[in-house]
């Protein structure tokens, strides 16, 4: 098992603090099984300044695991970064797979403009079938105080709170908040 040292000396992401636990999971669990194009875009990836906005392929191995769950055949994502989620849900989902149809999708993907994701939930909610499913990345600014929150992380930190509290107010949807990655909020549309 090689593995890139660019990436594997990467802090600690998210809410997995201890960088032994966080290794160990990579190492023991999601490295073994990381499909060969994922691998070649995180060492590209992990070159980007911008690197820490990139899927952590823990995170990924949830998504691939919940694509696998629903037997997700129509997909959608809003925000790609460098294409990590999108390139491992293009190689989960089966090749009969689309992305058309409102109130038919699957699955749906979600790590673009935080102050926006209420209006991308509601877009969603429309898209998605009855059953399907919605992965937000988005829980991590919220963990810091206030007063610790770097200045271009606090309207990020604001919109994510009050889209929290929106989300636990929405009927529609079954909600879990997990902690993988920067953290995710796994939405089930129940109507």
């Amino acid at each position: 098992m090689e593995n890139n040292t660019k990436t594997t000396a990467i802090v600690a992401k998210g809410l997995l603090q201890s960088k032994e636990l966080y290794r160990h999971v990579l190492e023991t669990s999601v490295y073994p099984r990381e499909p060969e194009p994922l691998k070649e875009l995180r060492d590209v990836t992990a070159g980007h300044p911008m690197s820490v906005m990139g899927t952590a392929p823990y995170a990924g191995q949830l998504m691939t695991m919940l694509l696998k769950l629903v037997d997700a055949k129509k997909t959608i994502e809003v925000g790609v970064f460098t294409g990590y989620s999108l390139l491992l849900t293009a190689l989960t989902i089966p090749e009969d797979g689309k992305k058309e149809n409102e109130g038919s999708f699957d699955y749906a993907f979600v790590d673009a403009d935080k102050v926006n994701c209420w209006n991308y939930h509601e877009r969603l909610m429309k898209l998605l079938k009855v059953g399907g499913v919605v992965v937000y990345e988005i829980v991590g600014t919220v963990v810091m105080p206030e007063e610790q929150t770097p200045e271009i992380f606090k309207s990020i930190r604001q919109a994510t709170l009050e889209f929290n509290k929106l989300l636990v107010g929405d009927p529609r949807v079954q909600l879990s908040h997990v902690s993988s990655g920067d953290g995710v909020t796994i939405c089930r549309r129940i109507y």
